[in-house]
């Protein structure tokens, strides 16, 4: 999709993207794999060199996706010297919840969004091999799991065994319990979103997430 935009040298047609890139806006809309989270740190990247003061906001709508390549995506989040602001506006399940979730500078919910989380799993590998093969897999998934529960303990508030015990199967939050449990912190309208593309140059209040 491209958009026409107008300045003192012509029209030129540009992406859709590359528009609200412009305005510090990153979608996280794909199957999360190390392509996307290449792509995702690249971007981060580029705004941080732009202008570290002014909040990013990432916009995650996804089905999850491998844990490797979003815990790259979780490091880029955290390290991210830019305030990251998080807004779920669609369904964020599996690892684009935790992404959500992480955020430090803001997670915000459309009305009709929401959040799933769960054990992780192995996907589409079948296990196999000797005894010891078979160990040392279900090793590594039961650290990845102890792993994903620190990092939701961390960011929600809640105990370990408390995560243990919400992530045994897949559950699904709608914003006002995404809220209760600490995964989010504010429902919001659409305008919400707007908000950082109209005030692109004011004051940010940090403690907030909002533009002044």
């Amino acid at each position: 999709m491209n958009v026409i935009m107008k300045s003192s040298g012509g029209i030129t047609q540009v992406s859709a993207d590359s528009r609200l890139f412009s305005q510090r806006k990153v979608f996280v809309e794909d199957e999360i794999d190390m392509r996307t989270a290449c792509d995702f740190l690249k971007k981060i990247m580029l705004l941080n060199e732009e202008d570290s003061s002014r909040p990013i906001d990432v916009l995650i709508s996804c089905l999850g996706g491998e844990i490797n390549a979003g815990m790259l995506m979780y490091d880029v989040i955290q390290d991210s010297k830019a305030p990251v602001r998080m807004f779920c506006i669609g369904r964020a399940y599996s690892m684009g919840a935790v992404l959500f979730a992480s955020g430090n500078h803001g997670r915000y919910m459309l009305p009709h969004s929401e959040l799933m989380i769960h054990e992780p799993m192995l996907g589409g590998f079948v296990v196999g091999g000797n005894s010891s093969s078979i160990q040392s897999a279900s090793e590594s998934l039961l650290e990845t799991k102890r792993g994903m529960n620190r990092i939701l303990a961390k960011h929600t508030g809640r105990s370990e065994e408390e995560i243990e015990m919400e992530t045994r199967f897949d559950h699904f939050f709608s914003p006002e319990e995404s809220i209760r449990f600490g995964l989010c912190d504010q429902i919001i309208g659409f305008d919400r979103i707007m908000e950082g593309s109209e005030n692109d140059k004011g004051t940010y209040d940090t403690g907030r997430g909002l533009y002044l």
